[in-house]
């Protein structure tokens, strides 16, 4: 990949200029891009599958409150995972040394430029729906520098507050559509619970670059046979949400993914205890993003029957 290529070359003692693009896609990697892109498809389905089911799809798409969240949400997330790069520098110099000859294309001053430009935008734009919209990120943010700077270093602290991070951009559409049905929140503890296991997974993945970088996990605590117990236990309670989701017949065709997800889950864990590398810890890692992305797109098909007559409305 040229981009790495190029990042291989760059070092403290003589700075270097790098093409623009160059620049920007090492600005995606650090705002990890393709994230972002999987929260905002995340939040505009649940708008018109979930919260909106009988408003027409040209009516939810021109929703400029709508809009102005996700742009919100956008600019607040990846000013996050920026504060969150600028602090795990060192370790991920061990942990992902490719990723981070990638990232360092752009300055660390750079970035916190980035990072307050953000925070304003994402702000300003929480201000254009309401200042009760404006509170709401500016809090948000203040949460995700809390947990980049202070709360990482509590292990079982760190594990809640990573996940509730992840979920709090959906609370935002929760609260703009006044929509607190059981079965939403049923739907988010499925996910609050996936999101635990794959903090988990991300930190037996990272062990030699937390331990050099004197940094405090679960897995460093108390070892790598309590927490694949723990996930294990995490995983069973799924189980619970999945049970209850399949009751209601709201859900449509979703139901096939739930199933779906049984099934993964369990091949995951029987792949977990088996696990003892960096390698097998990645691929479950990415066994669980594919299980939170085809989550996200079996939203569609919650409504199937009116989703042709809801676009031509």
């Amino acid at each position: 990949m040229d981009l790495l290529k190029v990042a291989e070359n760059n070092t403290p003692k003589e700075p270097k200029k790098y093409p623009f693009y160059y620049k920007f896609l090492s600005l995606l990697s650090v705002v990890r891009g393709y994230n972002i892109v999987i929260i905002v498809l995340a939040q505009y389905l649940a708008s018109i599958f979930i919260f909106s089911p009988d408003k027409s799809l040209r009516t939810v798409l021109l929703n400029l409150d709508l809009y102005f969240i996700v742009l919100a949400t956008v600019c607040v997330i990846a000013s996050g995972y920026i504060i969150n790069n600028f602090y795990d520098a060192d370790k991920d110099k061990i942990n992902r040394p490719q990723k981070t000859k990638i990232d360092s294309i752009v300055s660390q001053k750079t970035k916190l430029y980035i990072y307050f430009i953000l925070n304003f935008l994402g702000f300003g734009f929480g201000f254009l729906v309401s200042w009760r919209a404006a509170l709401f990120f500016a809090i948000y943010i203040f949460l995700l520098w809390l947990y980049s700077h202070k709360l990482r270093q509590y292990p079982l602290v760190k594990l809640f507050s990573a996940a509730i991070l992840a979920i709090l951009p959906f609370f935002a559409i929760f609260v703009y559509y006044k929509n607190f049905s059981t079965i939403i929140f049923t739907h988010a503890s499925f996910l609050f619970f996936v999101l635990l296991m794959r903090e988990l997974i991300k930190d037996l993945e990272s062990i030699k670059g937390d331990i050099v970088s004197n940094y405090m996990t679960l897995p460093i605590k108390y070892g790598e046979r309590f927490t694949k117990m723990l996930i294990s236990l995490i995983a069973l309670f799924t189980l619970s949400p999945t049970y209850f989701l399949l009751r209601y017949p709201e859900i449509g065709l979703m139901k096939y993914y739930f199933y779906f997800s049984i099934v993964i889950l369990l091949i995951f864990v029987l792949l977990l205890w088996k696990s003892n590398s960096k390698k097998n810890y990645i691929l479950l890692h990415n066994i669980l993003k594919l299980l939170i992305i085809a989550g996200v797109f079996s939203l569609m098909f919650i409504d199937t029957s009116v989703i042709i007559k809801r676009i031509l409305l």
